[in-house]
């Protein structure tokens, strides 16, 4: 069966319509990090107030820091850490739909924070919850969506930070598994909820 060509307008639209989108990737992206270390600037001066906005486990009344906890750091060395791999997978997560990358992070925000709530045992901070969240939705948009550009990404998701999977596991006591886990799973249920009909996208 042969298809007719596609108008050159069409192609141009649609061209103009993948650009400004990965411009307005990058643009939350780089607004959110720069938001971050302006946040754990504040926290040195402040001698490490800012801290107390991690995740309380089993406090009801901590229940709020759920949404301020993984945009906070344990210090420059813990930031640092999270900034390449937020950026990357983050850019990623929001290239394909601003709209959706923002429903699904904070869906991963609050699964991955109830999580640790109900499992952890000392006070978490961290964009981790986002990091392994992303890491989770880009992988499920592959599995889920089965399109041909989602199945590319989370293919090379996979390559260059697969290793991240053994970060759910209980390993340093300094290092929240619970955090990385249930992120993780919030992406993976993100992807699912906002899956399309594989059938109406070609690429």
């Amino acid at each position: 069966m042969s298809y007719p060509p596609v108008p050159e307008k069409s192609r141009s639209e649609g061209l103009a319509t993948h650009g400004a989108r990965l411009a307005s990737a990058a643009v939350i992206i780089g607004v959110v990090t720069a938001a971050m270390w302006v946040l754990e600037i504040a926290d040195y001066v402040m001698n490490g107030a800012l801290d107390s906005f991690g995740i309380q486990p089993h406090d009801v009344g901590d229940l709020p820091d759920i949404f301020t906890a993984p945009f906070m750091h344990g210090g420059f060395g813990h930031l640092v850490g999270n900034t390449v791999p937020f950026v990357i997978l983050g850019f990623l997560a929001a290239a394909r739909g601003i709209a959706k990358f923002l429903v699904a992070s904070l869906i991963i925000i609050v699964v991955g924070g109830l999580g640790v709530w109900f499992a952890s045992s000392a006070n978490t901070l961290g964009s981790s919850i986002l990091i392994f969240g992303f890491f989770g939705y880009l992988l499920g948009r592959g599995l889920f969506e089965r399109r041909l550009l989602d199945l590319a990404i989370a293919v090379g998701v996979v390559a260059v930070y697969g290793t991240m999977i053994f970060g759910v596991l209980p390993s340093d006591p300094s290092i929240s598994w619970q955090g990385h886990l249930f992120g993780m799973l919030g992406g993976v249920l993100a992807s699912w909820l906002l899956r399309r009909d594989p059938s109406r996208e070609s690429y």
